[in-house]
């Protein structure tokens, strides 16, 4: 076995938004780096075939329901998960949904929802699971929240959806600060705009004008992201924590 390949070899890894995008790149990378998978996803014949797809690599790989803006649901993926399963080593909060217009125009469904799947979903996940990762091993546990650029710099049209991602980015921080001393490692990676299926429902004009923003003039692959991930999840980022990694082509060049 390659050193890459075993990389995770051992590790049981949970990725929300396995179902496509971000999300099942990195599950795919993480299983052929030697992780076993626990995907989760509202979209259950979509985390069912990423699942398939994952077994191919010959790793474990089990796809449960997860509705990140239903507390129950949340209650019931951890409960099912703790009840038949070690605690994950790697948790990736990569589940997001976006809608793009006007702040004043957002009516408050939206804005509850928004907030509810990409900020208030990912921290109710975490605090379901985070006590069984820090009671077993935590100096090998790490978790990887995946927020946007949008967080770090603002986005016009997305002031929701950025104000919930900033959420993520201080959340991801406080956490590291909370658990520092067990040695768990928590750290975000920000995607700037990436060819996923959630960008694709950029109106056109908004889509050229970004990509024509991004010094590399392309959009990120959802694999680029995923290796940015696994790095953070990994042995090899074993003094990282706290950290915000931007993987935007250049689009934003802000500490």
């Amino acid at each position: 076995m390659s050193e890459a390949a075993a990389e995770f070899a051992g590790a049981t890894a949970l990725v929300t938004g396995a179902a496509s995008g971000i999300g099942r790149a990195t599950a795919m990378l993480l299983a052929r780096r030697g992780a076993d998978l626990l995907l989760l996803d509202r979209d259950v014949p979509g985390v069912e075939a990423a699942a398939q797809e994952a077994s191919r690599s010959g790793r474990e790989a089990q796809a449960l329901p997860l509705d990140l803006a239903d507390p129950g649901s949340i209650e019931a993926a951890a409960r099912q998960i703790l009840s038949s399963h070690k605690p994950p080593r790697v948790i990736v909060n990569a589940a997001g949904w976006d809608l793009i217009r006007p702040f004043v125009e957002i009516e408050d469904a939206d804005l509850e929802r928004l907030v509810e799947i990409n900020l208030l979903g990912p921290m109710r996940l975490t605090r379901a699971m985070l006590p069984a990762m820090l009671a077993e091993e935590p100096d090998q546990a790490a978790i990887v929240n995946v927020a946007s650029d949008a967080g770090r710099v603002g986005s016009s049209g997305e002031t929701a959806y950025a104000g919930a991602k900033g959420g993520i980015i201080a959340f991801t921080k406080s956490v590291a600060r909370e658990t520092a001393r067990a040695g768990l490692r928590v750290n975000c990676v920000c995607p700037g705009p990436t060819d996923t299926p959630l960008f694709a429902a950029v109106p056109d004009k908004l889509r050229e004008a970004l990509i024509r923003a991004i010094p590399f003039r392309r959009l990120a692959r959802p694999e680029e992201v995923a290796e940015a991930i696994a790095f953070l999840a990994g042995p090899r980022a074993s003094f990282i924590t706290g950290q915000v990694l931007s993987v935007s082509g250049g689009l934003t060049m802000a500490g």
